[in-house]
């Protein structure tokens, strides 16, 4: 119960590859994914957690790897909250870049589905800002997800 079955250093090592392989996973499904679950996109949190248990483990049920692993990705998380704050490139590339969805009234059909956003959330957007779609100025894709309408 408390005697690793893996040297702490491969723990550390599983830990930070999963991180980032999972962190490079979400990058690439896209700022909805991210900024408004569904219940599918709840479920596969849920799988992905599941199907990297093992990796991350390397079988070791150990309270001290449990608590290592922690730590591990706990301080991971640290480190990128810390190196997004301080540079804007790293920033951008860990959390994406706004899109402008559309301007002057006109909705960027091309744009809208090549970011995987459904009209109707668009359409939501745009009720929720209490605008009318003729007096929408910009309207964007934020990194984390959520669509923001600016008024003319």
């Amino acid at each position: 119960m408390f005697e690793l079955d893996v040297p702490w250093w491969e723990l550390m090592s599983r830990a930070a590859l999963v991180y980032i392989a999972l962190l490079l996973l979400m990058r690439m499904t896209g700022k909805r994914t991210v900024g408004q679950f569904t219940p599918f996109d709840l479920l596969v949190v849920m799988l992905l957690s599941e199907a990297v248990s093992n990796s991350l483990s390397g079988g070791d049920d150990s309270i001290p790897g449990g608590l290592l692993l922690a730590l591990t990705l706990l301080g991971l998380n640290m480190l990128i909250a810390l190196l997004t704050s301080r540079s804007r490139k790293i920033a951008e590339l860990i959390d994406g870049t706004p899109v402008l969805l559309g301007r002057d009234g006109k909705i960027f059909e091309e744009v809208v589905r090549k970011c995987r956003v459904a009209a109707g959330d668009v359409e939501q957007a745009l009720r929720e800002a209490d605008c009318p779609l003729a007096d929408m100025k910009c309207a964007f894709l934020e990194a984390d997800g959520k669509i923001t309408i600016l008024q003319k």
